[in-house]
């Protein structure tokens, strides 16, 4: 195991798991409606919790460019930075305006996950991208499931308040700023800082190669690059060229009638799968409140992301033609998420909204792994990096549309259970 591919590989492991273990995060729309906070459901839905969709949507596009610009790791840091006040902020802050700043840090802290998921590429050999993919994200995942287990078991068990869970989410992301410095300086980046290459970043396509028949392939050439600026040798490339190069990649990616399906198809459902997992907690508070009931919500979160890691790598291990059954899988699936959101709406039982949850994060989980699969199979990480931060741009500006006119004040500003509209709604027609 090479030395080159070991180490970063582990500190980035190391620091998704302690980033993402954060014991208190079922338990927010509780803590911030509990006495610690004393804040209203019509505040903590219709004031604080927008503030991260609008902030993601702001910053994701200058988050990109700043961190291939600065190749990576200083954003990872600044993530960590954002993570640390984001949930200092959350001991201490009091009244909607302190909670709605802490939203925004929350919202830069989400942004720059794109440093994450994109860093590795930079410093391992292609061979090796399938194998840190799966460990990178793995460790994510891994840390959620256990830091919301965590939180459930010494919420209900220990009787651990809800500020203590918070202080151990602050403890371990200051375990987590450490990580980020210790990662070697990636000395390239895919649009701005370029060596010359001996070959095409093609990761996915050599990923479809080995567990997939070529039909089932999204017919985009990775080598039909005339429209791509030539790779620039040795330099760095400036703004106005990375933007010509990124517009040309746009027009030539989204001019496949088949990404392009995916595509809508993933921003609609990405945007849906936000609101729902935004405002979940809010809608079970409701339903079941804290302040007089023993709540299970960390319990429901770890099982809903167990079911939905094993969903995502079992499209890997199942040999399965996805252009012959991915949209089958698509309708079917989606009419699953649709009828999991309007009973947790319609039914007013925990149990039930509970276990309609699970069922929609694991269904989400499954699809958006199969869409990405499709999307990325025949494109260079380049065009990869592109089309993810499109998708998931547009993805934002249709929640913050869906935000702005059914949750915010300027808005409807509807409470979770409004008289005549429905909250459910506008999401069913999004998701299903």
């Amino acid at each position: 195991m090479p030395e080159t591919w070991f180490y970063p590989t582990v500190l980035l492991c190391i620091y998704g798991f302690f980033s993402s273990l954060r014991p208190s995060e079922p338990f927010l729309t509780a803590f911030l409606m509990g006495p610690d906070k004393n804040l209203t459901e019509r505040e903590v839905v219709n004031e604080i919790y927008p503030v991260w969709t609008y902030s993601y949507l702001i910053l994701l596009f200058p988050v990109f460019l700043a961190t291939d610009y600065l190749r990576y790791k200083p954003v990872l840091i600044l993530q960590a930075a954002s993570y640390i006040i984001t949930y200092a902020m959350l001991l201490k802050a009091q009244g909607v305006l302190a909670i709605q700043v802490l939203e925004f840090f929350y919202g830069l802290a989400t942004a720059t996950e794109i440093a994450y998921y994109s860093y590795i590429y930079s410093v391992v050999e292609p061979s090796s991208y399938q194998k840190v993919t799966g460990f990178c994200r793995s460790a994510t995942l891994l840390g959620s499931a256990v830091g919301s287990l965590i939180g459930q078991i010494l919420f209900s068990e220990v009787h651990v308040s809800l500020l203590t869970l918070s202080i151990i989410t602050l403890s371990s992301s200051c375990l987590a700023f450490l990580a980020p410095w210790f990662l070697p300086m990636p000395s390239k980046s895919l649009f701005f800082h370029q060596r010359e290459r001996e070959r095409q970043d093609n990761t996915a396509q050599e990923l479809a190669d080995k567990s997939e028949d070529h039909q089932s392939k999204v017919p985009l050439g990775v080598n039909e690059d005339s429209v791509i600026l030539k790779e620039r040798r040795g330099g760095t490339g400036g703004l106005v060229g990375v933007l010509k190069t990124l517009g040309a990649d746009f027009v030539k990616c989204y001019s496949c009638r088949t990404l392009l399906a995916w595509s809508v198809w993933w921003a609609l459902t990405t945007c849906g799968y936000f609101q729902v997992v935004n405002y979940a907690q809010a809608l079970w508070e409701n339903i079941l409140s804290s302040k007089d009931f023993v709540i299970y919500n960390g319990y429901v979160e770890t099982i809903s992301t167990l079911l939905g890691a094993f969903a995502a790598f079992s499209v890997g291990l199942v040999k399965v033609s996805w252009a012959v059954w991915g949209e089958l899988a698509l309708c079917v699936f989606s009419i699953v998420i649709a009828l999991s959101v309007y009973v947790m709406d319609t039914v007013r039982n925990i149990w039930v909204c509970y276990t309609s949850y699970v069922i929609f994060r694991t269904a989400y989980m499954l699809l958006i792994t199969i869409a990405t699969y499709q999307i990325a199979a025949n494109l260079s990480m380049k065009r990869y990096a592109l089309v993810f931060g499109v998708n998931t741009f547009v993805a934002l500006l249709l929640q913050t549309l869906l935000t702005v006119i059914v949750v915010d004040p300027v808005g409807l500003g509807l409470d979770l259970f409004p008289q005549g509209v429905d909250y459910k709604s506008p999401i069913l027609p999004l998701i299903g």
